[in-house]
């Protein structure tokens, strides 16, 4: 283990690096009328543990019982509150000696917009653009960097610092994302990420990316801070558009609070020496496995600078619990995509999920598992497997359907697309899964197809006509390229035009080459298409074995038929219509959804190379 790393978590536990001044609770308020009564407090202020806390009557509200832990800075408060009880706010006395200190605690009225205006989850209708807001747009300069925080620059020059993209810079844009046919809007995390630049791909890195949590009631005010937040979801909601958040549960920056000054020796996971996760999820179901690889998976860390979290702990496991209530709550986001899933106590995330299910009925969970396999990806969902734990998580970003999609824009491949969704009986319900073509850990799609257009088109297609949630990476649709190569700097680059003083604005027609403005309206067609479409949103799916290089399938409902055909091949195919007479259903015309014409299916239909035909059946 570095010397760095044992600063936080060998011997010298408990050095409060600095006095508080005033006391810190944790959650920073809550609410009447939750469903689950209790809640625990987390008191957090030097000595804080010697003194004796009480707290002033409030009809409804009981102070059930108090818990020290080794770490004398710390209390757990538990509360109950009772149905009916009123808003406001209650009194604590601290009395330590002769000493009496005091402070209040806010309980707040629920928001009734939960279910209707917001919390309302996403579903297989929605189409979700994925942002990573310091890449994004800055739409306010004022915030771009701060002497008062440990990392205090920002500059666009440096692919490994911050480059004062913003949640205003977001809002600026809902238009854009709205013409573009989105529905939802995924933002990489902007908690509070106070850290220094850490030692990443052989550079000094900043946490722009926002994975790197050090208070998870703060919102990073490089991003604008609380009230930013607040105002972006708002005017996403008043336009129609959903708004999902990143969670981390498995770990935080080794300079969140609770690691300078850890409440317990077990608040994280500790080892003799520093140990890795293995990063193998075959652990988690291999009838053979010992037990010891499981431990590793679980308990070891992601990278050196990421203390790991022990949700086994009850404390540790609570104070995550109320934080993603409370955050839900708080500024109403519609659902929750989780960070490094498969890395988690499962006993913790099924908690956490039920929990969220509790309060909010309507909100949308799925975790990011990065599977080989379909039983695998399968595992971590409500699944139809014969495994020893089964998981509560709705859905699931689905690895195994992307790296087939990516397939099926190449020679041969569609065959793999085929048998991967062959496979989809071993989940609950497949159409909860998030596909998705890139994110801001893979190449991106341009570069992965070799910039052929005909294979983008075939991609793009299919991610917008199979099943599932469709999740699009910012920029994918203007062409954004580029390998991980050498690092995950390159495909997080900068939005063209997000920035005063671009040289080219691509957020507008008049900024994108023809190229980049005929996939755009690519996208655009498929996607408000898709808006309308029962077939496409939540239709059943049949598909028949790719036969010379092209993959039939349709979407279909009570309400309409879509026909979607793939020729991943280098000729043209003339193809016999009768073999999908029961796909077709008696239907011989069609829309033809990407040319924008109507079309004859009578007897065959003739399929160009490298192409993808969706087609409305009449």
């Amino acid at each position: 283990m570095s010397n760095k790393i044992s600063v936080f978590v060998l011997p010298a536990l408990f050095v409060c690096t600095s006095l508080l001044a005033q006391i810190n609770v944790y959650p920073v308020n809550w609410w009447v009328g939750m469903k689950d009564p209790s809640v625990q407090l987390l008191l957090h202020k030097k000595g804080v543990g010697v003194a004796k806390i009480s707290l002033a009557p409030y009809a409804g509200v009981k102070l059930v019982k108090t818990y020290v832990p080794e770490n004398k800075n710390y209390v757990f408060v538990d509360l109950t509150i009772a149905p009916g009880t009123k808003a406001g706010r209650l009194s604590f006395n601290i009395r330590d000696g002769a000493d009496v200190s005091a402070f209040t605690y806010e309980l707040k009225q629920r928001n009734p917009g939960n279910g209707k205006t917001r919390v309302r989850g996403v579903n297989s209708s929605d189409f979700i653009y994925l942002i990573m807001p310091d890449r994004f747009s800055n739409g306010d300069t004022a915030n771009d960097k701060f002497e008062t925080l440990r990392d205090n620059q920002s500059d666009r020059n440096n692919p490994f610092l911050r480059h004062g993209g913003d949640i205003k810079g977001v809002q600026n844009h809902l238009d854009y994302l709205k013409d573009l046919g989105v529905t939802s809007i995924w933002l990489t995390p902007v908690v509070e990420n106070d850290m220094p630049l850490m030692d990443e791909w052989n550079n000094k890195v900043s946490g722009y990316h926002g994975y790197w949590f050090t208070d998870h009631y703060t919102i990073d005010k490089r991003f604008g801070g609380s009230k930013a937040y607040h105002e972006m979801i708002e005017a996403a909601h008043s336009k129609g558009l959903k708004v999902i958040q990143d969670a981390v549960y498995n770990h935080v920056g080794n300079h969140h609070w609770s690691v300078l000054d850890l409440p317990m020796k077990d608040w994280i996971n500790q080892w003799p020496v520093y140990t890795n996760s293995n990063y193998k999820e075959e652990v988690f179901f291999d009838p053979y496995v010992d037990s010891m690889d499981k431990e590793i998976m679980v308990r070891g860390w992601f990278v050196p600078h990421l203390p790991d979290l022990n949700l086994a702990n009850p404390y540790c496991a609570n104070y995550m619990v109320e934080q993603a209530i409370w955050s839900t709550e708080e500024f109403g986001i519609d659902g929750w995509r989780v960070d490094t899933y498969k890395y988690c106590d499962e006993k913790f995330m099924n908690r956490v999920n039920a929990a969220l299910e509790r309060e909010f009925p309507t909100i949308t969970i799925f975790g990011e598992a990065w599977c080989n396999t379909v039983s695998g990806s399968a595992y971590f969902t409500k699944n139809n497997l014969n495994v020893p734990f089964k998981h509560n998580l709705q859905g699931v970003t689905d690895f195994p359907f992307t790296f087939a999609m990516l397939n099926a824009s190449r020679p041969g491949g569609a065959v793999n697309l085929y048998d991967v969704a062959s496979q989809d009986f071993l989940y609950k319900d497949p159409l909860k899964n998030c596909i998705f073509l890139d994110n801001h850990d893979m190449d991106r799609l341009y570069s992965v197809v070799e910039e052929d257009f005909s294979k983008y088109k075939i991609a793009i297609g299919l991610l917008l006509t199979e099943r599932g949630i469709p999740q699009m990476y910012y920029g994918t649709e203007i062409l954004m390229k580029n390998f991980k190569n050498p690092n995950d700097a390159k495909v997080r680059e900068d939005f063209p035009g997000g920035w005063n003083g671009d040289a080219v604005n691509k957020f507008v027609s008049g900024g994108r080459t023809e190229k980049e403005n005929e996939a755009f309206n690519f996208v655009k067609t498929l996607a408000d298409f898709r808006k309308k479409s029962t077939a496409l949103s939540y239709g059943k799916m049949l598909q028949y074995q790719p036969k010379d290089n092209v993959y039939v399938f349709f979407r279909y409902s009570d309400r309409q038929r879509v026909l979607c055909i793939v020729n991943d091949g280098n000729k043209a195919v003339d193809l016999q219509m009768d073999r999908f007479s029961r796909g077709l259903a008696g239907k011989s015309k069609g829309y033809d959804v990407i040319r924008k014409k109507e079309i004859s299916i009578l007897s065959s239909i003739q399929v160009q190379p490298s192409s993808i035909e969706v087609i409305d059946l009449k």
